[in-house]
């Protein structure tokens, strides 16, 4: 975060709650029952105009959870982080969140408005210049309310504050509401306590103005539609933040107008992302670890993807040494959709008829003989291996398909095998667990890349001869079976639409992957407390999709 955006914060909510710093706020303060504050009592003062909101918990007990996971010296690391911050975020004074703020927040909502335009006023034009700018660049629009549970140690943080050198403030009215304007460093924040339960804080006055409207009777976030349902949010344990969208195209629609530097969105692309009418996340802590859930309200009349649930066995074609697998259901099915799509789309349609060309010239259908057998569930995992070609980079992949049309999946291997040949590759067949492999060689270094059926209707591509050994000989444990795979994917919804899955431990030991990692002690400390993570998508119909990721975390070991 900025310093500029990071620093705002703690003067506004001094300033703000010493407008009350007298004896008789002081009994108030101390007779007043203990406030409360939710996402729905907070989106009450965010103006409608709100393109998004994210509710932040400041529930110690929420947070505690992740106390549960990591190693000592991860934990060490996190509480080193965590230290560092506080000294930043504070560095003018002697505030310190955990003492200071902490007993008196009672949860945070930070709301997106649309860009303020800059005014003309604003803009420096040199003298001499030939053209003045019509495009003004937008500013971003921030708004934070913050619930205040605790309102007489809200009133000594105020007073704590009102000490604090640097620190000038000046109050106007508005609407019967004191705004205070805090400066520090030459840059204004303004601030508002609305009902004597919430603080309202922003960069720009304007933004404060509008929270007032919305206190006073105008349309709020919560009252617009689509937003009540929404702000109900998404299911997770031990909720630490639920982010609502009520208008997803709307927002980007906005957003994109906002950045001088984007292109104006076409009107496919409108069409496209109005497919999408709201979304609604949450960030959560279980047993297993950090846990995100999205929900999407989709347009039935839009969406033209048709949602096949995957059966899931395909996994069960890999060796459990496997560290990282894709996997779905229907690749020809999601080939049609983007065929048909790229009518509205040149530049799509055009790149399309390129690749089909390309693949004339070698005897090959882009439609029928790439994507048109690919109709059942499939899997792409990637598996550790020193030997061979793969000796360099520590692992080779391979991808696994079913396949209702066995016939068509032959006749484009053999018409890859053929083009190998023309390349001077050796091709030949060999028995690997009592199936026939074919296999592109090369001198010295065995296979590059071989192929085989594992099953009647399954077809498998690997690159690397010992990749090719792992998924053909099922004499070693499948992936489906290991701890790493259910740890990380044992508690994501069935069934589901496929699985992204990365085993970091094993990740580490690939040569290639660690040598990004290798140089960085923290990054390696973190990683250790790190199982794995996982992704899984459903749509129980075409008007939802949801999607669900889960940071698979080890616990602590005392």
């Amino acid at each position: 975060m900025p310093e500029s955006k990071s620093k705002f914060l703690i003067p506004a909510v001094g300033a703000t709650v010493v407008v009350a710093g007298s004896i008789a706020a002081y009994m108030y303060f101390k007779g007043s029952p203990r406030g409360s504050s939710d996402a729905l009592g907070s989106a009450k003062v965010v103006p409608s105009t709100a393109l998004m909101a994210t509710y932040i918990t400041t529930d110690s007990q929420a947070w505690a959870k992740l106390q549960q996971f990591g190693t000592p010296e991860a934990q060490k690391l996190m509480a080193k982080g965590l230290e560092n911050f506080n000294q930043q975020m504070f560095s003018d004074s002697n505030v310190s969140y955990e003492k200071d703020i902490k007993p008196w927040a009672d949860g945070v909502m930070i709301a997106v408005l649309p860009p303020n335009p800059v005014k003309p006023a604003q803009l420096k034009v040199p003298s001499g210049a030939p053209n003045v700018p019509t495009n003004l660049q937008q500013e971003s629009n921030i708004l934070i309310v913050v619930g205040i549970k605790d309102k007489l140690s809200a009133l000594n943080f105020a007073n704590k504050l009102k000490s604090q050198k640097g620190v000038k403030l000046q109050e106007s009215d508005y609407q019967g509401q004191k705004i205070v304007e805090t400066t520090q460093n030459g840059k204004p924040t303004y601030s508002v306590v609305l009902n004597d339960s919430q603080l309202v804080l922003a960069p720009e006055k304007q933004a404060v103005e509008k929270a007032i409207d919305t206190f006073k009777g105008q349309s709020s976030f919560a009252s617009k539609e689509g937003a009540s349902s929404i702000l109900k949010g998404v299911d997770v344990k031990n909720s630490l933040a639920q982010i609502y969208v009520p208008d997803y195209a709307g927002m980007i629609q906005q957003l994109t107008a906002g950045n001088p530097q984007a292109k104006q969105l076409p009107p496919q692309t409108l069409t496209q992302l109005k497919q999408i009418k709201s979304v609604i996340a949450g960030v959560g802590v279980d047993d297993a670890g950090v846990r995100v859930k999205a929900i999407a309200n989709l347009d039935p009349q839009l969406n033209k993807f048709q949602y096949q649930s995957s059966p899931g066995n395909i996994v069960g074609q890999f060796p459990a040494d496997t560290f990282a697998l894709i996997s779905g259901n229907g690749i020809s099915r999601g080939w049609e959709v983007l065929v048909e799509q790229s009518k509205d789309y040149p530049e799509m349609k055009q790149a399309l008829e390129q690749a089909r060309g390309q693949l004339k010239f070698v005897n090959l259908d882009l439609d029928k003989d790439i994507f048109g057998w690919m109709n059942g569930e499939f899997a792409f995992g990637a598996i550790p291996s020193n030997q061979g070609v793969l000796a360099n980079v520590g692992f080779g992949g391979a991808l696994v398909f079913d396949t209702s049309d066995r016939k068509t999946a032959e006749a484009t291997l053999t018409k890859l095998d053929t083009l190998a040949k023309t390349q001077q590759i050796n091709v030949a067949n060999r028995n690997i667990g009592g199936k026939d492999v074919t296999e592109w060689q090369i001198p010295r270094q065995g296979a590059l890349l071989a192929h085989g059926w594992l099953d009647q209707d399954t077809v498998f591509i690997a690159l690397g001869g010992p990749i090719a050994e792992a998924v053909s000989d099922h004499k070693n444990p499948s992936l489906d079976t290991s701890d790493a795979f259910k740890a990380v994917t044992g508690s994501l919804q069935k069934p589901n639409g496929g699985y992204f899955y990365l085993d970091i431990d094993k990740t580490k030991t690939v040569p290639l992957i660690n040598s990004f990692v290798s140089s960085n002690a923290d990054t390696i400390t973190i990683l250790n407390s790190i199982r794995g993570l996982g992704f899984t998508a459903i749509s129980p119909d075409k008007s939802t999709s949801e999607l669900e990721m889960l940071l698979a975390l080890k616990p602590t070991v005392k």
